[in-house]
């Protein structure tokens, strides 16, 4: 398994609000994450860089994970306590109050991936089976979806389209969804902030992805694809590729 993390600031926005990373434990099972910050100028930066470097220094304390269970446990208990983290450091600094960050982080290993979300940054597998989203948005748009109020092609354009219905770091009980599937050598993992996935259509992505060349090089013509439709927003992304079964020990 490779990773590879890309975030732009766009054309528009005057800094970058977006964190993330590739990380790996003492077993070589990696740790991807993605964080889309909110509130106020700097204050998104603080919310995001804190839920990314909060799970990574956690992360790097672990050994392998072996099944599922252990590895959803650990995710819900980390991301509660990097929830804690953002709270207390809003209460406790006036220019962060308010401030909230999405994130998207997924535990890979040998045998299965672990997906964790709160807000709309997204996760998508590449498989022998097509292309999928494997999150849901905590939007008002996607619940508008959902319940059959507007269509997928109305929640596009919806001038309500970036309300989150939860975020990270903006109540003390917030729960995040998680889930666990199997995956294979041959499989992709793109996860990514909204600045991506507004401006650039799955059918797209999954065409990238797909493309004979390093992961690198995939995450840059996606940024500049972004880009070139606008780029009102910070683009992040990370990409996880499974290429092959060496130098993973114990999953």
């Amino acid at each position: 398994m490779n990773g590879y993390f890309m975030t732009d600031k766009g054309r528009v926005r005057s800094h970058n609000e977006d964190s993330g990373g590739v990380y790996i434990n003492s077993a070589q099972q990696i740790l991807a994450v993605i964080a889309d910050g909110m509130g106020g100028h700097k204050a998104g930066d603080v919310a995001s860089h804190m839920a990314a470097s909060g799970l990574k220094e956690k992360w790097e304390e672990t050994s392998a994970f072996s099944s599922p269970d252990q590895a959803e446990e650990w995710l819900t208990r980390k991301i509660k306590e990097v929830n804690d983290s953002i709270l207390r450091h809003a209460e406790q600094n006036e220019g962060c109050r308010g401030m909230g960050t999405t994130i998207v982080a997924v535990i890979c290993t040998r045998d299965f991936i672990t997906i964790s979300h709160i807000g709309d940054s997204r996760c998508y597998l590449a498989n022998g089976q097509g292309f999928k989203q494997l999150t849901e948005d905590h939007s008002l748009v996607n619940e508008l979806v959902r319940s059959g109020q507007i269509t997928k092609n109305d929640a596009d354009h919806h001038p309500r389209k970036n309300v989150l219905l939860k975020a990270l770091g903006t109540e003390p009980d917030v729960q995040a969804d998680v889930s666990s599937i199997g995956w294979e050598v041959g499989n992709s993992l793109l996860l990514c902030s909204d600045g991506l996935s507004n401006k650039v259509e799955d059918r797209e992505i999954s065409d990238k992805m797909q493309l004979p060349i390093g992961l690198e090089s995939i995450a840059q013509r996606l940024i500049d694809l972004a880009n070139e439709r606008g780029g009102e927003d910070n683009i992040s992304l990370v990409l996880v590729r499974y290429d092959d079964l060496q130098g993973e020990g114990g999953s």
